[in-house]
């Protein structure tokens, strides 16, 4: 058979093209469809109700002819020289129950870190237990705790703990209740485990062979908390203070039931502006300018602390 009469020679196959990169993306974009939840969430109950705040916060009008927006920041002001003193003592009293917290708290996450053994489990359910009763009510179980003539009350009598109080303006006489101490007990309660479980977390990744290799240096058990285990739970601290601090700078329930009108936290006037006086744009400048007084100190404080985890 000549060459001519050869059967023709099949076509090469084409090749193939290059597998799609849908992919490729689709996998990119799985971490994004996962947040997706999340900031829809935050969309919805945080970022649309402060825009709603701060438009209410430059409103004028009353509630019989209605409110419009008219711009007048001098709402901002006036609240701010009203109700000073409330910020002030917000400020006080939960910087005065955070560092409380801390001192209470720090020893007990040291306990259960290092020492608690089998009873860890234990303990930390113990420490979370309150969350499982009502914020008010345990705010009221301290009405009865703190009342005048009760057991807790004549132990600090006989130390003689009210005498020093009383001339720190923290209590008035032998009486505890509707006093500032009487407030801060009840934020320093209420707040402690807020404390206590970030302290722990921090504490409980710390290697237990750094504390041997500071006793081989010959650092005695003080030396090596201030030289080792406190430097390394710095992020716990940092973490508890701030939800500890934060919450407790707003807060009412306590400065109502513990308390009286001469220690009316700013938590106790927005709630009054809102619900009894009805004056919507006082109370929502004085949330805002409280957010901001406490995103500056926290801003202030992560910073100074060099904690690079809560950056």
């Amino acid at each position: 058979m000549s060459v001519t009469d050869a059967p023709p020679l099949a076509p090469a196959p084409a090749e193939e093209p290059p597998a799609p990169r849908k992919a490729s993306t689709r996998k990119r974009l799985v971490p994004y469809w996962l947040l997706l939840p999340g900031i829809l969430w935050l969309i919805v109950f945080f970022a649309l109700p402060m825009v709603y705040q701060a438009s209410t916060s430059v409103q004028t009008g009353s509630l019989e002819k209605g409110f419009e927006v008219t711009w007048h920041f001098q709402t901002y002001w006036d609240a701010l020289k009203d109700y000073y003193p409330q910020f002030i003592r917000s400020l006080l009293y939960a910087g005065t129950a955070t560092l409380l917290c801390l001192l209470l708290g720090y020893p007990l996450a040291y306990m259960i870190a290092f020492k608690a053994g089998r009873w860890r489990n234990l303990v930390l359910v113990l420490v979370i237990a309150p969350f499982f009763t009502s914020f008010l009510i345990r705010t009221l179980a301290w009405k009865t705790i703190l009342a005048d003539g009760g057991p807790v009350v004549d132990v600090l009598n006989t130390l003689h703990v009210l005498d020093i109080t009383s001339l720190l303006g923290w209590t008035e006489g032998d009486r505890v209740l509707a006093t500032p101490m009487a407030v801060v007990c009840g934020l320093t309660y209420n707040f402690l485990p807020f404390m206590i479980l970030p302290l722990y977390t921090s504490l409980e990744r710390i290697d237990g062979r750094l504390h041997e290799a500071a006793g081989d240096l010959y650092a005695t058990p003080a030396t090596t908390f201030r030289k080792v285990t406190f430097p390394l739970s710095m992020p716990g601290v940092v973490s508890g203070t701030l939800l500890t601090f934060i919450p407790a700078s707003g807060d009412y329930v306590n400065a109502e039931l513990l308390g009286s009108t001469d220690t009316k936290m700013v938590g106790s006037v927005i709630q009054s502006q809102f619900l009894r006086v009805l004056d919507y744009p006082t109370a929502a400048a004085l949330s805002f300018i409280l957010m901001a007084i406490v995103l500056a100190m926290v801003t202030v404080y992560i910073r100074k602390s060099g904690t690079e985890d809560l950056v």
